[in-house]
């Protein structure tokens, strides 16, 4: 009755985890034979563990990554890409998070950005950081949509609050003056708070054309928001006549087509 009474009480406090191994302590007579600072320590070791190994879980998959296999581990150096592997394992730790300091990953279509992008956030994922992954067109058109129904304010923190965002397909379209406004107020939120991934196929040395040039009147101040301080990984072929899509190298390709 006292260790039924007690094994309830950890599971309404929601200790479930504390609850099932206090329960197997009871029927494991191995256990008789340990203090009970071991045996409680034990129960707090586990419970600990599963609600940090939950916590993660639920930060992998707030993340909405668009290739959430991805792993650091995994990136291929002998692919024919020219990477700096220094870099890329520096940005790994995620002390750029904590300096406030952004990534821009550029190069051509399937040559490993967002794979790239989504093994940093896993990282970050793993060091608790509440990471978030969008594309440019679909972010617009979330706050497009917010304005419209009244919610703009909460779906922009949606964007504004995560330590590490990451923006993909940054510059793909040319942003409308009402986009670069939204992109302009989202960047202005992060700015010297937070960390954001840049993935574009453009240069950074076009993103400004990108944006309208002269004749934009928010071309400057947006990347003013970023380019400082920001590291920058641009992949390109080393033999581009022998260049292959990196969707093909990691098998994304293959599970795609699935």
């Amino acid at each position: 009755m006292y260790m039924n009474s007690t094994i309830d009480k950890l599971i309404e406090m929601r200790l479930t985890a504390m609850a099932d191994a206090f329960r197997n302590q009871e029927t494991d007579p191995k256990m008789k034979d340990i203090p009970f600072e071991d045996r409680f320590s034990l129960l707090v070791d586990i419970e600990y563990s599963k609600r940090k190994s939950s916590r993660l879980k639920r930060l992998i998959k707030n993340a909405s990554f668009d290739q959430p296999e991805a792993s650091i581990a995994d990136i291929d150096y002998q692919s024919g890409r020219k990477l700096n592997r220094d870099l890329i394992e520096r940005l790994a730790t995620c002390a750029f998070i904590t300096d406030y300091r952004n990534v821009f990953l550029t190069g051509a279509t399937g040559c490993g950005k967002t794979y790239m992008a989504c093994a940093i956030g896993m990282e970050a994922c793993k060091q608790y950081y509440k990471t978030k992954y969008v594309r440019l067109p679909d972010l617009l058109i979330d706050l497009t949509t917010a304005r419209a129904k009244g919610t703009y304010s909460q779906v922009m923190k949606q964007y504004a609050n995560p330590v590490l965002l990451i923006i993909d397909e940054w510059l793909l379209l040319k942003p409308t003056e009402d986009e670069q406004r939204d992109i302009f107020e989202l960047l202005q939120k992060r700015r010297r708070k937070s960390s954001t991934i840049f993935c574009s196929q453009y240069p950074q040395s076009e993103w400004y054309d990108q944006f309208g040039g002269a004749d934009s009147p928010l071309a400057d101040a947006i990347l003013d928001r970023i380019v400082h301080d920001a590291y920058k990984i641009h992949i390109e072929a080393i033999d581009p006549s022998k260049d292959i899509s990196m969707r093909e190298v990691y098998g994304l390709a293959r599970s795609e087509q699935e």
